[in-house]
């Protein structure tokens, strides 16, 4: 009883809800749902007490935060060391572009060479690493003490350790500088002691900007909870619109759509026909405008001279069908006499031919 009068207040429904958006996964859990099962509420309510907003248990969070301190220790440590080893391997670049200038002093010749022969040979001990744990035999057979004979003399060790300390504050410094300018380009114009002033400040510039950054992501996450919701409430809603819609249709729309379909078919009926007679009769003025009275008595004569033509060539053709009738009956004797008035005739030809030769000759 207890529980439900808890859920039926006002307090208690905006602290379960509260709950329900940011310690638990978003669920689309109403004010009637809450209403309707008081002691799910109140296992809500329950498990709120033992997590934190990430939906953790406290224990777990606490273990988890440590965890990520002493993470974003090794990483702070280990970008240290990286940063370092960058920027030396940048002033290694540097010295081999401007070798190709040739106009190096002595004293940077030996601190660059110095720094490369240290740093090539750290990296050869690190790569052999500690030969009381090695259960292989060593790379080519070298132990760290073949490599530390390697090492250059400690008086010039000394004396490029403390130039690199100061290689090292110039090439972060410019670094910095470039950083600043591009974050706010309004600074590139500044002097130097301007520049460090800003640039001792930008750390805490850019935590307040993730900070924001952050929040602002936090914010569009509980902004897209409440989306969520509303879009499933509007869900509902328009669910709901649509079986009114369907229902006014069924009640009042279709019960007159037949008569409604039996008008317009009358209607389009009306129009068909009234479109088809005013198409004839543009095609009559169509062809009222084009033949006159004059041009249809000239192509009447032409009609009536094309048609006695064309009975006399059916005449003629019929004679011609009535003849070749006539020869058809003969058979192969028609073809015989054929065959012999040809020879006849090229014989005959060929004489002629030979006669007005002979008469050409005499002449």
């Amino acid at each position: 009883m207890a529980s439900r009068d808890f859920c039926s207040s006002g307090e208690g429904m905006e602290i379960l809800q509260q709950v329900c958006s940011k310690q638990l996964p978003p669920c689309n859990l109403s004010e009637e749902d809450l209403l309707q099962n008081p002691h799910f509420s109140k296992l809500l309510l329950s498990l709120s007490q033992h997590m934190d907003e990430s939906g953790l248990s406290l224990t777990l969070a606490k273990e988890q935060a440590q965890a990520w301190k002493e993470v974003r220790l090794h990483k702070t440590t280990w970008l240290r060391s990286e940063i370092l080893q960058r920027v030396i391997q940048e002033l290694l670049v540097d010295y081999y572009v401007k070798t190709q200038d040739r106009n190096l002093t002595s004293e940077d010749k030996k601190f660059h060479e110095t720094l490369e022969q240290r740093l090539l040979v750290t990296e050869l001990t690190q790569l052999l690493g500690p030969s009381q744990e090695r259960e292989v035999p060593p790379l080519l057979g070298l132990e760290k003490v073949d490599l530390l004979e390697l090492m250059p003399p400690s008086e010039d060790f000394m004396w490029m350790r403390a130039r690199l300390l100061l290689e090292v504050e110039e090439q972060l410094k410019k670094k910095c500088f470039t950083l600043l300018c591009y974050h706010n380009p309004s600074s590139d114009s500044d002097s130097e002691t301007l520049k460090a002033a800003k640039v001792w400040n930008l750390a805490e510039v850019l935590v307040g900007e993730k900070q924001q950054c952050q929040d602002a992501k936090s914010q569009q996450k509980e902004q897209m909870v409440l989306l969520e919701k509303k879009s499933a409430t509007y869900s509902q809603v328009l669910l709901r619109c649509l079986a009114l819609l369907q229902r006014l249709l069924q009640e009042h729309r279709l019960k007159t759509q037949s008569e409604l379909d039996r008008i317009n078919a009358q209607y389009l009926e009306v129009k068909c026909s009234a479109m088809i007679l005013k198409l004839r009769m543009e095609e009559l003025k169509i062809l009222s405008d084009t033949y006159t009275d004059e041009k249809v008595e000239v192509h009447r004569l032409i009609r009536d001279r094309l048609e006695g033509a064309i009975h006399l060539q059916e005449q003629d053709m019929e004679k011609s069908r009535q003849v070749l009738n006539t020869y058809e009956v003969l058979g192969e004797e028609f073809d015989r006499l054929v065959k012999e008035y040809t020879q006849l005739k090229q014989a005959t030809e060929n004489k002629r031919w030979a006669l007005q030769e002979f008469n050409k000759a005499c002449c």
